[in-house]
């Protein structure tokens, strides 16, 4: 996507012309977004575009870049003080009198840094949201203090970063840069994104990549070795800072802004499952995020810090749950809400899932759903999935809870009873992955599949056949779509709880015995569950960790840690184990 329909101007500053593009309603309040290394002011289009319906946008081409022109000579014209320069020009030509909102990527960010604790630019800026770069400044003082202090775990945090910047030490090389840019390099890093970074192919880069990237050497050239030997003592931001961190970012460690909150008071933390180039990336929860932070400046709501322990990774996401009217499923949905995310509730039981999507909205989720679908009916889910696509929005992440328990002997298990167990804890699954997988891998900015399985899956027992049957199938189910899936950015995760204090054992069924017997079963189950009282809430703080962690499988309980252990060790011992009648 291009910048269409932008309005254009020319800002003078400095000895450069600089080209400005503008979006939106300009009575509405100013977001600047600041471009990176090799870019141009179009590596924003995307968010730029999702923005301008609520906010008046605002991007430049940095000088020697894009459509604006370079200072002459090229040596020396990019200080971190000629671009500040720059900035304040632009800010004062799109948005006189009124603090802006400025978001910087890359290169972006780390001038903005300087933008936003200098004290010439105090009063200019209303909030600044920071992407993959650095304070200069700060940069520095981290380095420093590893050097005077150097424990084992600050030299492999030096040699850590140290090894993400190699790009650093080339382009500080004369000639060869610009070079290679304006040669093979140039021409073959569409195709680097694309492949490395999943960058979609497109509009992007532009034209002018060669020069832009010949020229941004100078960025480095310029700034880099003077700031990093001499950091600025005072560089404390004077605006609330909004970090957002990609956890996979190639070039930039996490551990460079552990101590930000010295510098930056107002801070709030986010991180994201994605790569460096994020603009290109992940539009729609960058555009969230930032239309959040300026909408909590603007109407004096911004706190710093988050409140939910996952605050920083799924504040804003759309989450969606399947049987989340009780036990774990509820429990799951609380601990999304908790962590901000907007939840939409997923049960049979309508009144039980507009009770869950009620107390989210208690415990902070922004907003909250409920929807009554049966997850075992083919029909139904479609049309679920077409309406939360049209309502909400693309789901984040998906969590496939919804189960009904069967226990009984295989050879007392009747096809009907086949059906049911399987029809629920296997399809309801399929279709959940088949109908919400298939828009997130559309969208293509990613996401995250949980679905709950059980220790059941890799523990045969001879009292649940059929059950252990269908959560085996979601446990070897989840693992092949990790596999499928991975390349377009979507994690998938399989929960194998244990005994966990729920209702599913009030309500399952007990194969070949009658009506009266079957209840004394469940009773007595629910007995037994309840005084081993593992609560739900543990399992959704292991669903929150797993997708954090990307991982493929999760036990949770004690027996379900012992009973995985045994299944990869002593097999054999799990078999006889199998053998052992439960008592009833």
């Amino acid at each position: 996507m291009t910048l269409q329909g932008a309005r254009e101007r020319w800002v003078r500053t400095g000895g450069v012309e600089l080209c400005v593009a503008e979006l939106g309603d300009p009575g509405r309040p100013t977001v600047l977004l600041v471009h990176g290394y090799p870019d141009s002011k179009e590596v924003w289009s995307e968010v730029a575009h999702r923005l301008a319906d609520d906010f008046h946008v605002v991007l430049y081409d940095v000088r020697g870049h894009g459509r604006s022109t370079a200072p002459r000579p090229l040596r020396g014209g990019f200080t971190l003080e000629k671009l500040t320069d720059d900035f304040l020009a632009v800010a004062d030509a799109v948005s006189p009198g009124r603090p802006l909102h400025l978001v910087g990527h890359d290169w972006g960010s780390v001038q903005s840094w300087e933008f936003v604790t200098v004290p010439r630019t105090e009063g200019r800026i209303a909030s600044f949201t920071s992407l993959s770069g650095p304070s200069l400044d700060h940069f520095g003082h981290w380095i420093q203090r590893r050097m005077k202090r150097p424990t084992p775990r600050r030299v492999g945090q030096l040699l850590g970063q140290g090894a993400k910047s190699w790009y650093v030490y080339l382009l500080h090389t004369p000639v060869l840069p610009e070079l290679a840019w304006r040669g093979p390099l140039g021409r073959t890093w569409p195709r680097i994104l694309n492949r490395v970074e999943k960058v979609p192919a497109g509009n992007y880069p532009t034209p002018s990549l060669p020069s832009d990237a010949a020229h941004g050497a100078w960025l480095y050239r310029d700034n880099v070795r003077p700031r990093l030997r001499r950091p600025r003592p005072d560089a404390y931001s004077h605006a609330p800072v909004q970090l957002i961190t990609p956890l996979g970012d190639a070039f930039l460690s996490e551990r460079l802004y552990d101590e930000l909150e010295q510098w930056a008071p107002q801070l709030t933390r986010r991180t994201l499952p994605a790569k460096h180039w994020v603009p290109r990336t992940r539009p729609d929860q960058l555009s969230a995020w930032i239309a959040e932070f300026v909408t909590s400046v603007e109407g004096g709501r911004h706190e710093p810090g988050t409140d939910g322990r996952y605050a920083d990774r799924f504040g804003g996401q759309l989450v969606l749950i399947t049987g989340a009217g009780s036990g774990i499923g509820r429990a799951t949905a609380y601990a999304f809400a908790e962590a901000g995310a907007r939840v939409v509730a997923v049960d049979r039981d309508e009144e039980a899932a507009c009770r869950t999507a009620e107390l989210c909205r208690l415990v902070g989720a922004p907003e909250a759903w409920a929807e009554t679908v049966d997850v075992s009916d083919e029909q139904a889910m479609e049309k679920l999935a077409e309406k939360v696509a049209a309502e909400y929005g693309v789901v984040d992440v998906l969590v496939n809870n919804a189960g009904i328990g069967l226990a009984g002997p295989f050879l007392d298990t009747t096809p009907e009873d086949w059906r049911k167990v399987l029809d629920v804890n296997l399809w309801g699954v399929i279709h959940g992955c088949r109908l919400f997988g298939r828009q997130m891998a559309a969208r293509g900015q990613g996401g995250h599949i949980v679905n709950t399985a059980s220790a059941a899956a890799y523990q045969p027992s001879r009292a649940l056949p059929a059950y252990s049957t269908s959560k085996a199938a979601v446990l070897m189910l989840s693992e092949c779509l990790r596999a499928e899936l991975a390349e377009q950015g979507i994690g998938v995760t399989a929960i194998c709880p244990g005994l966990v204090n729920t209702n599913i054992t009030s309500t399952a069924r007990f194969a070949g015995v009658d009506a009266e017997e079957e209840a004394r079963r469940q009773k007595r189950s629910a007995r037994l569950y309840g005084l081993r009282n593992y609560p739900p809430e543990n399992v959704a703080e292991a669903i929150l960790k797993g997708i954090v962690d990307n991982a493929a499988l999760v036990p949770v309980t004690p027996e379900a840690h012992g009973a995985r252990w045994l299944s990869r060790f002593a097999p054999g011992l799990l078999r006889r184990l199998a053998r052992v009648k439960p008592p009833m």
